[in-house]
């Protein structure tokens, strides 16, 4: 979560980082939901398989979808909560003024790479939907379906994060002061 901004700072502004709060909130319950559901059906295989003698083949797709909205819809969370992996070393070392350089870098950086995740997430998906995923039945196009939604997520996160930085409302300062 965000901290809260100075009072100062624009209503509009205000209302865009609490949707973005909400947003992040949804990703991080859907995620761990994924993650409960992960544990629940791997439970129902061991037990299928050991005491039923009768193995449920479902778990392993069903398990793929959930890791794939566990990585990348967590990962925009990570951007979000800027808690993804950064390396600290060099901004620590150079001048203020590099330092937001730096960041800005990586922020734009950011922005591309959620940007290209999206845009090739959705030309796989819509490339895949047409087939199925064997034992569930269910449109291949699901597997890169978070791919997408995270790539796009990542873009909004990192815009937020980029517009308070121009509007000088960055919550980062410990991190570029």
């Amino acid at each position: 979560m965000i901290p809260p901004l100075p009072d100062d700072s624009p209503a509009w502004l205000g209302r865009f980082n609490r949707c973005l709060d909400v947003l992040a909130s949804l990703c991080r319950l859907l995620t761990g939901l994924s993650l409960v559901v992960l544990t629940v059906i791997f439970g129902w295989l061991v037990f299928g398989r050991y005491v039923l003698n009768a193995t449920p083949t479902w778990v392993e797709q069903v398990a793929l979808l959930l890791i794939m909205v566990i990585a990348f819809i967590g990962a925009a969370v990570g951007v979000h909560e800027n808690s993804h992996l950064s390396v600290m070393a060099l901004r620590t070392s150079v001048p203020v003024w590099v330092r937001n350089g730096l960041v800005v870098l990586s922020d734009l950086l950011l922005l591309c790479f959620g940007g290209m995740m999206a845009f090739y997430g959705a030309k796989l998906t819509l490339f895949k939907w047409g087939s199925s995923i064997p034992l569930i039945h269910m449109p291949e196009g699901l597997r890169s379906l978070p791919l997408t939604i995270g790539g796009g997520l990542i873009v909004l996160f990192t815009f937020g994060h980029l517009l308070r930085f121009v509007l000088g409302r960055d919550w980062r300062k410990d991190l570029i002061q």
